[in-house]
């Protein structure tokens, strides 16, 4: 006898169950055979009996069919091959995070340029990064002035690699700025 269904967990916290063997509940099932080649529509029993003679588990694979497509496989091997194409495709994906830089508008000559190499790292690595100019006190009166200069040096001395994605903007006593990856 093959391994009874069980819980096959999909990213995202859903639960899939793969019905098989004992747990299909349709009268009539249409059967693939473990070549591929399709048998034909049989009762569930008598599908069964075909799996159990070529020592295989009887997996429904398409529920919502009419009838319900049935297949003669093994079901332990076809759980770890999809598990095994789920991790290939994670592994493809791309995770693009985004990386905060923090500075004041005093920020001297060499810690802005130590700031755009950081920046400049970041952005080879494909991540977007967001630039944000902290004000204290008094420095907000140079807001407009002096902290959207920094920010706009930042942006000419990275146009070479960098795309702006949104311009310098005030959120409270801070403006930042969203840089992103030149395609």
């Amino acid at each position: 006898m093959g391994i009874k269904g069980r819980k096959v967990s999909t990213r995202g916290g859903r639960e899939e169950r793969a019905r098989v063997n004992e747990q299909i509940k349709a009268r009539e099932v249409r059967v693939i055979d473990a070549d591929g080649k399709q048998v034909g529509i049989m009762p569930v029993a008598q599908a069964r009996e075909l799996a159990d003679e070529a020592g295989l588990d009887l997996v429904e694979v398409a529920a919502n069919s009419d009838p319900p497509v049935c297949r003669i496989m093994d079901y332990g091997k076809y759980r770890y091959e999809q598990r095994k194409k789920q991790q290939e495709a994670r592994k493809k994906q791309t995770v693009i995070e985004v990386k905060e830089i923090k500075l004041r508008p005093k920020t001297e000559k060499h810690d802005l340029d130590f700031k755009i190499r950081n920046i400049r790292k970041f952005l080879d690595n494909r991540n977007k990064v967001k630039v944000t100019l902290r004000f204290r006190g008094r420095e907000i009166v140079y807001a407009d002035s002096l902290g959207a200069g920094v920010l706009q040096r930042i942006a000419a001395e990275l146009e070479d690699v960098a795309v702006v994605l949104q311009e310098p903007k005030m959120e409270g006593r801070q403006m930042s700025m969203f840089l992103g990856p030149k395609s």
